[in-house]
């Protein structure tokens, strides 16, 4: 294998192409098919240097493409771990380019308007196919939630909580995972946000009232708790930051 990895990279340099960009493609299908498992750490800087017959520059630009890409965690002195990419390593490696666009003016409300129109989507079904389980898991965020209401900060976190549970209904990965990104990317926008007991009541009833709804199987009733509750918040948003949509 390593003369086909060298044989490789002379073969990108006779045709004008980077010698790195052959060495991603090969190290990236190892990632992929197992041959490199998750978690492991890549092999040595030296190893892959005699591997691809590469310089260190051109090994160093390689792995710095890998970590973009999400398949490598890769810190100063530590040799590079293996990560096989998932829906979460997708969205990780956006997660920096999205923080600069909320930066943006709109950025916060255009990332907030998404997530009420997948909301919107997910009640929807949850009054139509969420099962047992999926109630009592809904009825465990709600009662943790109110357990919470004196508490701000641990009521923010049962309120994310509560809203987890409708992205693990449908039983597809992407959406826990694109709740995950919500909530990284939002959180230090709604950390900044005055919170109280009071304000905790009011979006404790709105949960519940969205619980209700899905609870009866009424999809036009869960839809219209779900989208009045992020309209409230998104208002609170504007009160505590101005014009920020």
């Amino acid at each position: 294998m390593s003369q086909e990895d060298s044989r490789g990279v002379l073969e990108a340099a006779h045709s004008g192409g980077r010698a790195s960009d052959t060495i991603v493609d090969r190290l990236q299908h190892q990632i992929l098919s197992g041959e490199l498992p998750d978690k492991s750490p890549l092999p040595s800087e030296r190893d892959l240097m005699e591997r691809f017959s590469a310089s260190r520059t051109v090994i160093r630009e390689a792995v710095a493409t890998l970590a973009s890409r999400g398949l490598l965690d890769a810190k100063p002195r530590f040799r590079p771990i293996v990560r096989k990419p998932g829906y979460d390593t997708a969205l990780a490696s956006v997660g920096s380019i999205v923080e600069l666009l909320l930066e943006q003016k709109g950025g916060v409300g255009s990332l907030f308007q998404s997530r009420v129109f997948v909301e919107r989507g997910l009640v929807r079904d949850a009054a139509v196919s969420a099962g047992k389980s999926d109630i009592a898991n809904l009825k465990d965020a709600l009662q943790r939630n109110q357990d919470a209401i004196e508490d701000s900060n641990v009521f923010y976190a049962t309120d994310v909580a509560f809203h987890a549970v409708l992205y693990q209904i449908p039983r597809n990965p992407i959406f826990p995972t694109l709740h995950n990104a919500y909530a990284t990317w939002l959180a230090p926008h709604w950390s900044r946000m005055l919170r109280s007991p009071e304000r905790n009541r009011v979006n404790y009833a709105s949960h519940e009232t969205i619980y209700m709804a899905i609870l009866e199987r009424d999809p036009d009733a869960a839809e219209e708790a779900l989208v009045d509750h992020l309209n409230t918040a998104w208002e609170h948003v504007r009160q505590t930051f101005g014009d920020v949509g």
